[in-house]
């Protein structure tokens, strides 16, 4: 969906430059991708989100989505090309980061919630039942 989003935005580029790229059967069909890709991603994910906590569905999602993109574009666009170690081991290092942060995130608001459904005061006892009540008169 990414790559077909990028094209789609190249094209409007160059149609606002005066190069009108809407007379090419390959804009159309990026944008058809598109509108189908969305409908697609929309509908899976409200499937996830109904059958899976949120805490759950954001982070697999975010980190999919991030891994599919940067695999999308080495292939699709060779970023990776005209880069050097250092630039690529950099962007490997702030990937990983991103998955680490996502991962502990996830782990640590779990485990909070998890700690306080443990440390919830105990309920206060129930009342006598009537007729042990005493009035005093």
């Amino acid at each position: 969906q990414v790559i077909s989003v990028k094209a789609v935005a190249i094209a409007l580029k160059l149609s606002f430059s005066e190069s009108n790229q809407f007379i090419y059967v390959q804009t159309w069909f990026f944008i058809f991708v598109v509108i189908i890709c969305c409908l697609v991603q929309l509908n899976y994910l409200n499937k996830a989100l109904d059958s899976f906590n949120t805490a759950v569905v954001s982070p697999v999602y975010y980190v999919m989505f991030t891994i599919l993109t940067i695999l999308a574009n080495m292939i699709m666009y060779k970023d990776w090309v005209s880069q050097s170690a250092t630039q690529i081991a950099t962007q490997l290092c702030g990937f990983v980061t991103i998955v680490a942060g996502t991962f502990l995130l996830h782990k640590t608001n779990t485990s909070s919630t998890d700690r306080h459904a443990e440390s919830a005061p105990t309920p206060p006892p129930p009342p006598p039942p009537p007729d042990q009540i005493c009035v005093q008169g």
